[in-house]
């Protein structure tokens, strides 16, 4: 029997409704350090993108954060989000239902957040049971999208080859990710009047559309 596909989820803006949180706090505490920063600087430029690479390249622009500024800069926006996470975090609309619907399909997060920010969203949202430990940081893995490897070390890990895994992401470094991977991906575009889903993903709008476009990729795979 041909293995089922093996489901590679994307965390804020894919499972969790997590990225409006994320703007708003970036630019909460960024702008206080020096580095002039807006929630809608983060949601038309930056999303998905790694916190370090968003604050080098206000430093680019604003001037460089000594190492001490940095650290306390991080530690702020991690235990803020946190707070803001665990009182107001939601799936995304149609998520926990398409989760439920895909339940015979093995499945993990891999994201560029660390462990605890991906831990504390799937328990804020009552997702954690869908996907166990089965969680891929980038901060632990040590790369990070648009890098390819941060889905192929998970797919290793989850024992499948890319040719078998279906990288589900809505932001642009992860889909570039996935296909750089060989994997099938699925964008989940948010903003279709305003990105355009690249050639060799699946485009669609609602997480509810999820579970047929699965269906469709495992028989294709067949």
């Amino acid at each position: 029997m041909t293995p089922p596909l093996c489901l590679l989820f994307d965390s804020d803006g894919t499972l969790v409704d997590s990225e409006i949180l994320l703007a708003e706090v970036m630019a909460e505490v960024l702008t206080p350090f020096g580095l002039p920063f807006s929630a809608q600087q983060y949601m038309e430029e930056f999303r998905g993108v790694r916190f370090l690479s968003i604050v080098r390249a206000l430093e680019a622009r604003f001037g460089a954060l000594d190492e001490q500024q940095l650290e306390d800069m991080e530690a702020a926006m991690r235990e803020r989000m946190a707070a803001r996470m665990q009182a107001e975090l939601k799936a995304v609309d149609g998520m926990p239902n398409a989760l439920e619907a895909l339940a015979a399909y093995p499945r993990a997060v891999v994201s560029n957040g660390p462990e605890a920010k991906i831990r504390c969203a799937m328990q804020s949202t009552q997702l954690a049971h869908h996907f166990g430990d089965r969680l891929f940081s980038a901060y632990a893995l040590g790369v990070w999208k648009p890098d390819p490897a941060l889905y192929l070390k998970a797919a290793e890990a989850m024992g499948y080859p890319p040719s078998r895994c279906v990288v589900i992401d809505d932001a642009a470094v992860g889909v570039e990710a996935g296909l750089a991977a060989g994997m099938q991906v699925v964008h989940l575009n948010h903003f279709p009047e305003e990105e355009i889903t690249p050639d060799g993903a699946h485009a669609i709008r609602h997480a509810r559309e999820l579970p047929a476009v699965i269906e469709r990729l495992s028989q294709l795979s067949d």
